[in-house]
């Protein structure tokens, strides 16, 4: 087996740098070293992390004028770790997470030298207390968050991706800035014949939140989940899953003002371009399916 070289790319507003201390902190502690440390400022001046907190590996930091969104700020991070070209999986952090045991990076280059096929692995987010919201679990409906195994999608705070595979697929979809860039890059991921892997001991600890904590979250939730379709999905498949989220969002968002919202970038989603439309064979269709999910869910 030849052990891959591992990167490690965190993205940060500034807006959190007690969190983005303790972060980097934790990777320090890892029991083997990344070849690369990239700290990508969106739309933020970083400050120098190497000397002031001891990190291993050769730190990058990149200062952004504006903000990017996350896939954005991430596509930078990408754009960089390629021009080394010195590093085989990259291992993205949310900024608030915290890595909580010391041989995450090492599982890591374990799983990727195993399996030469395995593109995307996921990992288990929980809070401090060791709750996992099902709504991070990557599976339809009440699910384990210990049982790990083959999935389609993974969880956006912290997984590990093989630069291999993004030369194949393509990088994160930065117009969505924020919302279901993690489903477009699976099922990218997929229809390529990678593996999509969940590793629920592969722990991130990140606060408990709620995606609309954030103000733009209705519009664009709904507007990037109309131009995911669009991009990604057969035909007959487009108003079917439009459909069930529809009706799934009527029956959950007790908000007027959500609504409205989500209603609003619904229609923009249709109208505004949606980017490149390279829908998924229907043999990846039947896999997601034989998986657990199948992609109107």
């Amino acid at each position: 087996m030849v052990e891959p070289r591992i990167a490690v790319a965190v993205v940060t507003m500034g807006n959190r740098p007690a969190e983005v201390d303790a972060l980097l902190e934790s990777v320090a502690k890892q029991d083997i070293e990344p070849a690369r440390i990239v700290i990508v400022g969106n739309g933020c001046r970083l400050p120098e992390f190497a000397e002031r907190l001891s990190l291993p590996g050769r730190v990058t930091t990149i200062d952004v004028e504006e903000n990017l969104g996350c896939p954005g700020g991430r596509n930078v991070a990408l754009a960089r770790l390629r021009e080394y070209d010195d590093v085989d999986v990259v291992v993205e952090l949310d900024d608030d997470g915290l890595l909580v045991d010391a041989d995450v990076l090492r599982r890591v280059r374990e799983l990727y030298a195993a399996d030469p096929r395995l593109g995307i692995v996921g990992f288990r987010i929980a809070d401090e207390h060791g709750e996992t919201q099902q709504r991070h679990v990557p599976r339809v409906g009440k699910s384990d968050p210990m049982r790990g195994g083959d999935v389609t999608g993974f969880l956006g705070g912290g997984h590990a991706l093989r630069m291999e595979m993004l030369a194949e697929t393509g990088d994160w979809p930065a117009e969505f800035f924020f919302a279901h860039e993690e489903t477009d890059l699976a099922w990218r991921a997929a229809d390529a014949g990678w593996k999509i892997r969940y590793v629920p001991e592969l722990l991130l600890q990140h606060p408990k939140t709620s995606p609309a904590r954030h103000a733009i979250y209705y519009r664009v939730n709904a507007r990037n989940r109309v131009w995911l379709v669009r991009r990604r999905l057969p035909l007959p498949l487009v108003p079917l899953h439009l459909g069930v989220w529809t009706l799934l969002t009527l029956a959950r968002t007790r908000s007027t003002a959500g609504l409205r919202a989500w209603f609003g970038g619904f229609v923009e989603g249709l109208r505004e371009p949606a980017g490149e439309r390279r829908p998924m064979r229907w043999r990846t269709v039947w896999r997601l399916t034989r998986l657990g999910r199948p992609p109107v869910i």
